[in-house]
């Protein structure tokens, strides 16, 4: 398959072109797309057989000092929480992340392939592929496979010689921006973000920043939960930071609370 990928030479695109194809049997039927489509609420019928939820929030914004990488950790399946310490940032290479929301087996699994094309790419081209080049072999690659059921909203970010971030969905389409947030709880994630975001932070803003939009996602979003994961992306990399955990962060962000629930716990009532 023809990847068009920035800044390469014809000796280079004569070599993606005897790369093996990523190629997956489709239903013997007719029209196997839309065949498949009767099934889901893809195209968001209401009689559809098989009823895809998907939640998650996940961000991520630049600031002068970089990428500001965040998610939370819950998994769900349906109304049912199937894990609270997903993983939802992939490591594509020491530069570059990846970020996963709609169906985690997409998102996985394509992402895997984005490292693997990436590494490809630095091994013909002697040099790391830029964070622009990445989004766009994955949107190329999300093409071929447009209106077959995949659900992805993934964020790629990174730095070759300035911050980069780029979202890209099931629908190829890919965006870059300055801010992005994915998911169903994004929409309180960004009520945060628009509210305090600004270019000009230090990474402890930063850092606060999004801590406190993914805290209050899951606070809101039944579909997100569990734990803060952050990432760093600067010029020398990427750096991941401890886990935090959302109920702790209430108490954190709301101190009165965690007083009175101190005051009224049993202890101090039977000492009274």
């Amino acid at each position: 398959m023809n990847r068009i990928v920035e800044q390469l030479t014809e000796n280079d695109a004569g070599e993606l072109k005897l790369c093996k194809e990523l190629e997956f049997e489709l239903a013997q039927v007719d029209s196997p797309l839309t065949f498949g489509q009767q099934f889901t609420d893809v195209k968001s019928e209401k009689d559809a057989m098989i009823k895809v939820a998907h939640g998650t929030t996940t961000l991520a914004f630049k600031f002068r000092e970089g990428v500001l990488v965040a998610t939370d950790s819950r998994a769900t399946m349906g109304n049912v929480i199937s894990s609270q310490s997903v993983k939802k940032v992939i490591e594509i290479n020491d530069r570059l992340l990846g970020t996963m929301a709609g169906g985690a087996a997409d998102c996985s699994f394509w992402g895997r392939v984005l490292g693997m094309e990436c590494r490809l790419y630095e091994l013909r081209n002697k040099k790391k592929i830029s964070v622009a080049a990445a989004s766009k072999i994955l949107a190329n690659i999300v093409y071929r496979y447009k209106g077959s059921g995949l659900s992805m909203g993934m964020m790629v970010a990174g730095w070759d010689d300035k911050p980069g971030l780029y979202y890209v969905d099931s629908d190829a389409r890919r965006l870059e921006n300055d801010l992005f947030s994915v998911g169903s709880g994004s929409t309180f994630a960004y009520g945060v973000l628009d509210a305090h975001y600004k270019y000009d932070m230090s990474l402890d803003e930063a850092k606060d920043l999004a801590r406190r939009a993914i805290f209050h996602a899951t606070h809101r979003d039944a579909f997100s939960g569990g734990v803060v994961r952050m990432y760093w992306v600067h010029q020398d990399g990427w750096e991941a930071y401890p886990l935090e955990d959302v109920n702790d962060l209430y108490y954190q962000f709301h101190p009165e609370i965690a007083l009175t629930n101190a005051q009224d716990s049993p202890l101090n009532l039977a000492s009274a």
